[in-house]
């Protein structure tokens, strides 16, 4: 299927419209990295994550004066997920001298938000069963006893009862988003009479609850920083060594020197976008690298196959048809890809953003560097 009929575009004599704009791009991106510098996550700066869901629309600013007074350095509140949800991402940082704890978190940020959003139920004792765990409500209920088995059971038979009772009631929390909104919908259980009662007089849905915690040490993240940026040099290395054995050196440098564009432009918009850095947008660089160098082996490999058949035509001839005949493999397989990581970048949701988002612009770009970067390269090497 050709989308371009017999195309002859002088992509040669479009080189300097390229190299500006490459340039422009670049330092664009290399002042925003200067000047505002790249977001990047708990997993390389070290840190919690703390996922919070509330009843109602959260307000981040009171979110983040709530914990400024308590003294949590809350790094960065944000939405998370689908705005429905009402769920907020905390990142609070540490210092390299804190050991982290996941329950220890957890709780500051509980202890923290409790005041401001259950103000009502602060000084009355009352669990809060949307931040509950089992075992606390399992205690609390073999205390209050509201079947009132006092001695008549066998103790490891009462603990047990009231333990699947507590089970219950944190399952059916986690399956319905990590949230019980009022009493009645515990109803589902078919809870005893008395249960209820007991659940009524001493506890309450409270209006937010912590649904997971992420934690990564000072020492880790910079492990895996290291790790990130020894990984994509190893893999540009093995990539020109391949390359220059493949075809020639200066085919290698090239190639090379457009991954080195394709990830500072990615990593420029990164910057700009403050889109955050995890280990998934490595795994997105890792994945655009091999993306990119396929793109330019399919032009080389065509530029290498016409020096021999068009002997009589000069460098610039033979490159410029080599991109036309290319050309239209590359807008269906580029253009395919893009589409589908478009697409996840639009549904994929939170998670996958920063992964999608590096794709998006690494494809784009990788494309165009295969044209307007490589082959300009070795052009003018060659002469």
């Amino acid at each position: 299927m050709d989308i371009v009929k017999n195309p002859k575009i002088n992509w040669l004599g479009l080189k300097w419209v390229f190299i500006v704009l490459s340039l422009v791009m670049l330092g664009i991106g290399v002042a925003s990295i200067a000047l505002v510098g790249l977001n990047f996550g708990v997993d390389f700066t070290g840190g919690t994550l703390v996922y919070v869901k509330f009843k109602e629309t959260p307000d981040l600013s009171r979110i983040r004066q709530t914990l400024e007074d308590t003294g949590l350095r809350a790094e960065e509140v944000v939405r998370f997920d689908e705005l429905d949800q009402n769920e907020v991402q905390i990142r609070i940082g540490h210092d390299p001298s804190e050991t982290l704890e996941l329950t220890l978190e957890s709780n500051k940020v509980s202890e923290a938000l409790h005041p401001a959003y259950d103000f009502e139920y602060v000084d009355t004792g009352k669990l809060n069963l949307n931040n509950v765990s089992k075992s606390d409500l399992s205690i609390r209920l073999q205390e209050l006893d509201p079947e009132g088995f006092g001695t008549a059971k066998p103790v490891a038979e009462f603990v047990d009862y009231y333990d699947g009772i507590s089970e219950k009631i944190i399952s059916y929390r986690t399956e319905h988003s990590g949230m019980i909104h009022r009493f009645a919908e515990l109803d589902e259980l078919e809870l005893t009479p008395g249960l209820v009662a007991v659940l009524n007089a001493e506890a309450y849905p409270g209006n937010f609850t912590v649904i997971s915690v992420e934690s990564v040490g000072p020492k880790v993240g910079e492990e895996l920083s290291s790790r990130a940026r020894t990984a994509i040099l190893i893999s540009l290395g093995f990539m020109l060594v391949y390359i220059a054995i493949r075809f020639w050196p200066i085919y290698g440098l090239a190639a090379l020197m457009a991954l080195f564009h394709d990830v500072f432009i990615t990593l420029g918009a990164f910057s700009i976008t403050q889109q955050e850095i995890s280990l998934t947008v490595v795994a997105a660089l890792l994945t655009l690298v091999g993306y990119s160098i396929n793109d330019t082996i399919v032009v080389f490999d065509r530029v290498r196959e016409n020096l021999r058949l068009m002997r009589r035509d000069d460098l610039a001839t033979v490159i410029n048809t080599s991109i036309n005949q290319t050309l239209n493999r590359t807008i269906m397989t580029s253009g395919m890809t893009f589409l589908a990581v478009f697409s996840l970048y639009l549904f994929g949701g939170q998670v996958l953003s920063g992964f999608s988002f590096a794709l998006v612009i690494g494809i784009l770009v990788g494309t165009y560097s295969s044209i307007a970067i490589a082959s300009p390269i070795v052009f003018w090497w060659k002469k």
